[in-house]
Order: structure tokens, then C-alpha cells, then sequence
């Protein structure tokens, strides 16, 4: 640690602090990557998705009154439905479970090409608490540095409650688009709420149901849940029924017995018979399950997460969520996800 302006400062991969979410982790070549590289050589077209830290994060104890956030990002790209908190930023929220706080959010000022930095002071109250620094959703991270006060407690923080982390596979709704910061994206709304570690594998327009990917999840050692959408990415129903339940079975195989969640999207209005007919082959993958006697797995329709009032208020363009859009969302999938993982 080196100290500055009164605050110890270390980067994110030395200890106390913990990366949760990511598979590489390397802060001399300045890659934080949720995909294993063996699997971008493999799918190549995951190759600049899965170098995103979607999911990321990091986690420490500090009674520190000041909290120094500062990232590198590799570019500041635009994105017309995300602001630059979305897509580049990091949040920070204080305590765990649903009594979690939302603290603040660092994030660059302006979009651009090259390299960008930069980083905020958050002010908390005195008193021991874990602090989680959720990661940026689109722009590649290359560093980030954490900042504590010099004479303040800086320690490891608690495990999560739900150790093993939940796995979610699906569209760039999955990923988080198109949340305003990455706190409020569903998958993170809801392991905030259950204390739970999770693995973020939506990819905007690229996960398609491929064989290789449900292989490597189902070649991941430990999970406590999964969670499957990815309907929006199948161009067609035709291409959603060839791959929809041949990749939940791989995945089943390898993981006979934990909660499996499998979601239709949300945004039905668009087009609602085209949904309808997606819906139904997902539905299909449930039944068949359940008749086979598999006892744990549950399956919820997308089409009701955005209730019935207010349903254009949910999305930024009829499509990705807003943060509305997430609440509501995260409010239908948080509690069956409780139940599910609590009968264990």
C-alpha cells in the first residue's frame, strides 16, 4: 500500500480486498476478464464481451469515514441508451442483504476513444462495514485502486451468505442493459439481496443456446443456482427450439441438483405473437423437466415482470430495461430465487 493525502491506497487484487465475478484477475497485464481466455479462443465471438467485468466485484471491511474509488477504463465508448455511470462506472454500496445502501457512484465525465480515468471520494458514517464496488458493464477495465484512511481498519469481508455463486446465462438484459449504473441491473438487485455470489454471462446479442458455452458452465465446479434467458438472442423461434433445451440438459447433467430458473423476456409488446411462441418453447424445456421428476426447477414468465401499469416506463427503447424496469424485475425473480436456494 502506498499512502496519499492521508488515505493507504492498494489496487483491487491484493489483499484484504476480494474480486468476486471475474475468472482473470491480472493487474500486470491489466486484464479484467469474466471469461477465461481458453473460452474467447474457443467462441471468438465472445472474445470482446467476455473481456468485460460484467458481474464484477470487489469486496473489503473498512471503518473508514473516506473511501477513495479510483478505476482506469480502456475507452469511454457511447452507447445511446446507457449513460457513462452504465457503462463505465463503478457503484459502491454499504452492508449486505436488503439492508445494503447505495453509497455513490465514480465515473468518467466524457465519452472518447482513449484511456480514460477516474475516481471519487465517498464519505460514510463511522462504524465497521462491508463496502462491495460493483464493476463497470461495458468499457474494458484495465486498474482500479481502493483508498481507506491511513489509521482506519481495512479487513477482509465476511463470505457471502450464498457462497457458490449463482450462474445467469442470457441477452444483454442479462448483462445489464440497460441499467443507468450496475448496481441496479437485475442480476445485481437480487444477489444484493440475497447476499450471493453470481457468475454474469449475458452478452448482447451473442448468446445463442451454443453447445460449448452450456459446456463450460456445466464444467464450472460449484454453483448454488442457475438462471437461464436468453430468448431475445435466437433470431428466430425455429433456432430458440434446436437449442433452448438441448442446453439446459448439458448444463442439467453436470448440475442434477441445484435451483434451475429458466425466464422468457420481458418486453412483450413489441411483438406479442412472436413472444408468445418463444415463450412456450421455454415453457416446454420446464415441463419436460418437471415430467422427467425433476423437482428443481421453476420457470417464470417474463411478460408479467413489468406489471400491467407503466409498462412503456420500464424500457429505454421498448426493449432493455430501464431502472424501473430492473426493479420490477429483480421484485418477481428475487423472492422464488429465495425459496428455491433456502430448500436446498
Amino acid at each position: 500500500m502506498r499512502i496519499e493525502n492521508g488515505l493507504k491506497t492498494a489496487p483491487i487484487t491484493e489483499e484484504p480486498f476480494k474480486v468476486y465475478g471475474l475468472t482473470v484477475t491480472d493487474r500486470e497485464a491489466r486484464k479484467f476478464y469474466r471469461l477465461p481466455e481458453y473460452m474467447m479462443k474457443i467462441m471468438p465471438q465472445y472474445e470482446f464481451q467476455g473481456r468485460r467485468s460484467v458481474g464484477g466485484r470487489v469486496r473489503f471491511a473498512t471503518n473508514s469515514k473516506r473511501i477513495l474509488v479510483r478505476l482506469a477504463v480502456d475507452a469511454c465508448r457511447e452507447d445511446i441508451n446507457i449513460p457513462l455511470t452504465g457503462s463505465a462506472g463503478a457503484d459502491v454500496y454499504l452492508g449486505t442483504g436488503r439492508d445494503a445502501k447505495y453509497l455513490g457512484v465514480a465515473a468518467p465525465g466524457v465519452h472518447g476513444e482513449a484511456e480514460t480515468t477516474a475516481e471519487k471520494i465517498f464519505k460514510k458514517g463511522p462504524g465497521l462495514a462491508t463496502v462491495t464496488v460493483n464493476l463497470p458493464r461495458n468499457d474494458l477495465l484495465l486498474g482500479m485502486e481502493i483508498g481507506v484512511e491511513e489509521d482506519a481498519v481495512l479487513r477482509k469481508a465476511p463470505d457471502y451468505r450464498v457462497r457458490d455463486p449463482i450462474v445467469f446465462y442470457g441477452s444483454s438484459i442479462t448483462e445489464g442493459g440497460c441499467a443507468e449504473r450496475p448496481g441496479n441491473a437485475y442480476t445485481s438487485l437480487v444477489c444484493r439481496w440475497l447476499d450471493a455470489d453470481y457468475r454474469n454471462f449475458g452478452f448482447s446479442g451473442k448468446a445463442r443456446g451454443e453447445r460449448e458455452f452450456a459446456e463450460y458452465i456445466a464444467s464450472l465446479p460449484k454453483i448454488s443456482a442457475f438462471v437461464y434467458d436468453y430468448d431475445h438472442n435466437a433470431p428466430d423461434p425455429v433456432h430458440l427450439r434446436a437449442t433452448h433445451e438441448a442446453f439446459f440438459q448439458i448444463v442439467r447433467r453436470a448440475h442434477p441438483d441445484v435451483p434451475a430458473l429458466i425466464l422468457s423476456r420481458p418486453d412483450t409488446d413489441k411483438d406479442p405473437a412472436d413472444s408468445a411462441a418463444r415463450r412456450e418453447i421455454i415453457r416446454a424445456t420446464y415441463e419436460h423437466a418437471r415430467d422427467a421428476g425433476d423437482e428443481r426447477v421453476r420457470f417464470l414468465d417474463g411478460g408479467t415482470f413489468f406489471g400491467t401499469e407503466g409498462r412503456a416506463e420500464c424500457t429505454v427503447d421498448g426493449t432493455h430495461p430501464n431502472s424501473l424496469g430492473f426493479m420490477r424485475m429483480a421484485e418477481a425473480v428475487y423472492p422464488v430465487l429465495r425459496e428455491m436456494l433456502d430448500g436446498r
